[in-house]
């Protein structure tokens, strides 16, 4: 939670210090700016996934955990303590980008680190409820600072919040991510990898290993390409365009995605346990049809939407279709690798994917709106969607597979017996 709390609270708050760090232009031109930064992590994230997703490999998920969160804590500070351009010009915005770059090899790592522990550590036919509760945790995490948000709404003075204010928040994450670097210390490390380890210490987390799962790796970029897009268009900046497009207050934009998120969080567990009863597939294929068939228009509505009851409501029904991808995208990719290469598997063509997709999605949304075209960027979405269903529709089944010789060995007695 606090992890991802740290890596998209910088979106939430960019509309308060926006200003600070590029003053002219703009309102658009100003947020172009800071999402141009926002993205320049994502660009880190195929290199923290490899990086760190090699250190899992090798080293254990536990170590690869307490790295990330370590990275996280240093990002946040930097930019609590960034300098503005009226006092330094735009060395602030350099501090900026340099706590972005951190935070790019953090979460880079993170998601597979994550996703690895949480699926190795559920036995067979409850993992797909199990690894749903990472994006529990990530939702969580952007819960936290849309509530902080809201408060910090209520609390101050507009030009306080623009002046100083924004900090906080980046503040409270430094904090948060060094209790959580204890905690992550205390973790017992998963069966598989153990007993990996054990038995293979050669080749474990190599890109040589990697390229012998090509097609595994290029299924993970495939199948992530539509719901990243999805995801980051529901959810980071659904705020900004029921402020900046419908012209909703900025507290009733952040209100309803706050109120959307929760529910949308509530949903993950449900949509995860189905999947352990009726395969990965039919959810995937669920979110293919809807986020391909539904963006256009429910993206245009909520642009005309006039309060609080509409926004919520159709915002609801696209992160209803999201979570067809969300509940159960970690557990899919990590049962695509063998143990000695899962965690770089799932990290590397992941982080690739959300580098190209998810990390410019905000950025692509706010070019078309700035020259005129903002409806273009919902027929991207569209299509991006339209090509994962194609990967949806024709990819195996996971969710019966062994992830460890012991879960094969008792699979295989459970068979001889029946």
């Amino acid at each position: 939670m606090v992890e991802w709390y740290d890596w998209f609270v910088y979106s939430s708050f960019a509309v308060y210090f926006a200003a600070s760090f590029f003053p002219e232009g703009n309102d658009t031109a100003k947020l172009l700016n800071t999402a141009a930064i926002f993205a320049v992590g994502f660009f880190m994230r195929p290199l923290g996934g490899w990086l760190l997703g090699r250190y899992a490999d090798r080293k254990g998920r536990k170590a690869a955990l307490t790295l990330t969160v370590t990275l996280m804590s240093a990002s946040a500070l930097l930019i609590a303590i960034a300098p503005t351009y009226e006092a330094v010009g735009y060395f602030g915005a350099l501090v900026l980008v340099v706590a972005r770059l951190l935070q790019g090899l953090s979460v880079g790592g993170e998601y597979a680190a994550s996703a690895t522990y949480l699926t190795e550590a559920t036995p067979r036919g409850r993992r797909g409820f199990a690894s749903s509760f990472q994006y529990v945790s990530m939702t969580a995490g952007q819960l936290v600072g849309l509530g902080l948000q809201i408060i910090l709404q209520n609390t101050m003075s507009k030009e306080a919040l623009s002046s100083y204010g924004w900090r906080i928040p980046f503040i409270v994450g430094a904090a948060a991510a060094a209790v959580v670097f204890y905690l992550r210390r205390n973790l017992l490390e998963t069966e598989a990898y153990d007993e990996e380890e054990r038995e293979s210490g050669k080749g474990r987390g190599t890109i040589r290993a990697l390229l012998s799962h090509k097609k595994e790796a290029l299924l993970v970029i495939a199948l992530t390409m539509g719901g990243t897009v999805a995801y980051y268009t529901y959810t980071t900046y659904l705020t900004k365009y029921l402020s900046n497009s419908a012209g909703l207050p900025k507290e009733t934009a952040t209100l309803v995605s706050f109120c959307a998120l929760f529910i949308f969080m509530c949903l993950q567990p449900l949509a995860g346990g189905l999947s352990d009863r009726i395969g990965r597939r039919p959810l995937l294929i669920t979110f293919g049809i809807g986020s391909m068939l539904g963006t256009v228009p429910l993206m245009t509505a909520l642009g005309g939407v006039d309060g609080f009851g509409g926004g919520l409501v159709l915002s609801l029904i696209g992160l209803v279709i999201v979570t067809g991808y969300t509940s159960i995208n970690a557990v899919v990719k990590a049962e695509l690798f063998p143990t000695n290469v899962r965690a770089l598997g799932v990290a590397l063509p992941y982080a690739i994917a959300n580098a190209l997709f998810g990390g410019t999605a905000e950025y692509v949304a706010l070019w078309f709106k700035d020259n005129g075209i903002e409806s273009g960027f919902f027929w991207y979405v569209s299509g991006c969607a339209a090509i994962s269903l194609v990967v949806y529709l024709t990819m195996r089944e996971t969710r019966d597979v062994a992830l460890s010789r012991t879960e094969q060995v008792m699979g295989e007695s459970v068979a001889t017996r029946v």
